[in-house]
């Protein structure tokens, strides 16, 4: 579904990725993790196209996109939850999930769109017509999720979820993700919580110096002494 080969990317003069590769199978929940500038973000803000790839090919179902601008890659069916929710905080939580849907024409299908989404995240519909700066950080993170879910994405990626939520929330965050996952999802995750990661993914890459180290179904890292000794070489 997801193929990433030989993906290289940085900033300006400074490259990142290092020949990044991997993939990702239809209905998959996928972990990448790794410390921190390992490259993790800037994987999916290159898959995504907000930067662009120096080198390799990014294919969605056999398309390639490694060279589309970001509004391109969502229309071939990737969504992004970026890092801390990026929120319009006066836009009520109704208005962030027509927008996620903005791709659609007719009316009636961004509310058909919108109601499937929220039959996975009743605990929204509470809420649909209060402003996103009033919510609580967990709820604010849940109307990401179900912006970029309303695009009907063939794959969401979700940067750092868990990033500044309570314990109890972040539980929440993962059966969430099961559930998701369990309707037909297919989900990369970056984590720096390793137990919610091994919790919801199936399989593991782990990223240093940007490229891929160490990888294979979640069992393998079920030794986190092992899982760190990938993250410092």
């Amino acid at each position: 579904m997801l193929e990433v080969s030989e993906l290289e990317a940085g900033y300006g003069a400074h490259k990142v990725l290092n020949g990044l590769s991997m993939r990702i199978a239809k209905g998959q929940v996928v972990a990448l993790l790794g410390g921190n500038g390992a490259g993790k973000t800037t994987t999916l803000s290159a898959i995504m196209g907000l930067i662009p790839a120096w080198a390799g090919r990014v294919s969605v179902d056999g398309q390639a996109v490694q060279s589309l601008p970001a509004h391109r890659v969502f229309r071939a069916g990737v969504a992004l939850v970026p890092q801390w929710r990026e929120l319009f905080t006066e836009m009520s939580v109704s208005e962030h999930l027509e927008l996620g849907a903005i791709k659609c024409a007719p009316r009636r299908e961004i509310r058909e769109r919108m109601e499937s989404v929220l039959d996975y995240l009743p605990e929204l519909r509470s809420h649909l017509h209060r402003r996103a700066g009033t919510l609580s950080g967990g709820q604010q993170q849940m109307v990401a999720i179900a912006r970029a879910l309303t695009s009907r994405p063939k794959l969401l990626m979700l940067d750092e979820p868990s990033m500044g939520l309570a314990p109890m929330v972040v539980g929440e965050l993962g059966r969430t993700i099961r559930r998701l996952n369990e309707a037909g999802a297919s989900i990369l995750l970056v984590e720096q919580n390793v137990h919610l990661a091994l919790e919801v993914a199936s399989y593991v890459y782990v990223i240093r110096g940007g490229a891929i180290v160490a990888e294979g179904d979640r069992a393998r890292f079920d030794d986190e002494a092992e899982l760190f000794q990938s993250y410092i070489g």
